[in-house]
């Protein structure tokens, strides 16, 4: 299989979660017998499975989506010198020394962001923005309007999952900092959470007023 076209699957996979080959055929522009080929190659491989969901009418959908093999492929950044680095200050400093150096990331991180948002005044704009940044970072990020007024954003990676478990403060501070750059006007949500096992992480934005 060429890369470029297993690397296009398996990356639709870790975006849009579980879809049938007749969806990913659609999207990648791929024939039904392609595309089907193609996943049971990525299977043989123990890069992605499927399971079957019960439709209305007619035989159940087959579901394909990531093993655990193929959420390696989209890989933590630095994980294991991150968590010896972590459990060595823990262990050395203790937990209070661990949430200082946690929380001086976070107040550099929203300086940092604040130049970047500045002269945007539009809550659409901010949301957007905000997307695009946290996509340059290796987080995979999304946005949608939703019908109600209200955005949801969406992480399908974490880059630092493996730094987040063993200090949950990362996580704190991802939400507390959205909402300091999203502004007084919005209210920031966590809905699912790849820690909590969810496939990703999603973040219900709504307009206060």
């Amino acid at each position: 299989m060429p890369e470029r076209t297993r690397d296009r699957i398996l990356l639709q996979l870790k975006m849009r979660g579980p879809t049938t080959a007749m969806a990913l055929g659609e999207r990648l522009e791929l024939t039904a017998m392609a595309i089907r080929q193609h996943l049971a190659n990525l299977q043989e491989d123990d890069l992605v499975n499927y399971f079957e969901k019960r439709a209305a009418v007619g035989r159940p959908a087959r579901y394909w989506q990531l093993t655990a093999k193929g959420e390696r492929r989209f890989p933590d950044t630095h994980a294991d010198l991150t968590v010896e680095l972590l459990s060595a200050l823990r262990e050395s400093l203790g937990d209070d020394a661990l949430r200082s150096v946690i929380r001086a990331r976070y107040r550099k991180s929203l300086e940092q962001y604040r130049r970047r948002f500045s002269g945007v005044e539009t809550l659409d704009k901010r949301v957007r923005l905000l997307a695009r940044l946290r996509d340059t970072e290796g987080y995979m990020a999304a946005v949608e309007s939703c019908d109600d007024g209200s955005y949801l954003l969406t992480e399908n990676h974490c880059p630092i999952c493996a730094a987040a478990k063993e200090c949950q403060g990362f996580c704190e501070d991802e939400l507390e900092l959205f909402q300091q750059v999203l502004g007084p006007e919005a209210s920031v949500t966590r809905e699912s959470h790849i820690l909590s096992g969810a496939r990703r992480c999603a973040y219900r934005v709504k307009r206060i007023g």
